[in-house]
């Protein structure tokens, strides 16, 4: 677990072999600073749930805001979330993978607003009762009820999902639409219909993002002086012009300025 002034703790749960094709991840954080904390959420392509325990944790999005006081889902997520959480925050976050947001809900793209709760998608109210039964539980048991309450609501992958979800190719080197439609026997345009309808987002948009993502890792990997044109053509970009605009579309800021707020800043994929 991470600490901040030891009383700022944050801290990312790996989830059971069973559930390695459901959720990434389990993110937990707990602010008791007295203080505000603001944090900026790196686009991840992925469809969250957050969980707020305690005082509403604010998030804002482009010209999109709200609060969170029970539960919402948020994604897929394809620009940055910036998100505060006042003293005495107790926050827990979901992070689905591939299409296990579809499984769940039967659909993988979101309104056009920052978030919505998932009862709402439901037309039942399961997951404010499942709220109530969490609030009072420590975040470690909280995550084991979520698992528990989770797999009857589960969904068999469809067979179409399965073969795009377990391609798990390279975005940014191979043409995974072409791939999976030369071992299904299906059309390119069936494939790209099903992508957009299991995952959320075309493969092109994926395929931007991954070379951002490794840009990414390869930062924080990274010590001393950036030799900022190596990365931009181990990422795969044309030049450094191209690696700035990305880092200005995902994020708002250059990658220099990266470098210096990515302390306060978290990636939710896995």
């Amino acid at each position: 677990m991470n600490q901040e002034n030891n009383i700022y703790t944050e801290q990312r749960v790996a989830v059971p072999t069973e559930f390695t094709d459901v959720f990434t991840h389990f993110y937990i954080a707990q602010n008791d600073t007295g203080l505000d904390v603001t944090k900026t959420l790196i686009p991840s392509f992925q469809t969250i749930m957050v969980l707020g325990f305690g005082p509403a944790v604010k998030f804002k999005s482009g010209g999109n805001s709200l609060e969170v006081h029970e539960c919402v889902v948020l994604g897929p997520i394809k620009q940055p979330v910036e998100y505060t959480l006042p003293s005495g925050a107790d926050l827990l976050v979901a992070n689905f993978k591939d299409d296990a947001f579809y499984r769940f809900f039967g659909l993988a793209v979101l309104s056009d607003q920052i978030a919505t709760h998932p009862d709402e998608l439901l037309d039942e109210h399961c997951f404010s009762a499942l709220w109530l039964r969490l609030k009072n539980e420590a975040a470690m048991d909280r995550i084991k009820l979520i698992l528990d309450f989770c797999r009857p609501y589960l969904r068999p992958r469809h067979l179409s999902a399965t073969s795009i979800a377990g391609e798990n190719a390279d975005y940014a080197v191979i043409n995974p639409i072409k791939t999976v439609a030369q071992k299904t026997g299906q059309s390119e345009r069936i494939v790209q219909l099903n992508h957009k309808k299991y995952l959320g987002f075309t493969a092109k948009e994926k395929g931007r993002y991954e070379k951002f993502s490794k840009a990414i890792q390869l930062l924080q990997a990274s010590s001393g002086k950036v030799d900022w044109l190596q990365i931009a053509e181990t990422c795969g970009y044309y030049d450094q012009s191209q690696l700035i605009r990305d880092f200005n579309h995902y994020l708002n800021l250059s990658p220099r300025r990266y470098i210096q707020f990515q302390e306060n800043i978290c990636k939710a994929g896995g």
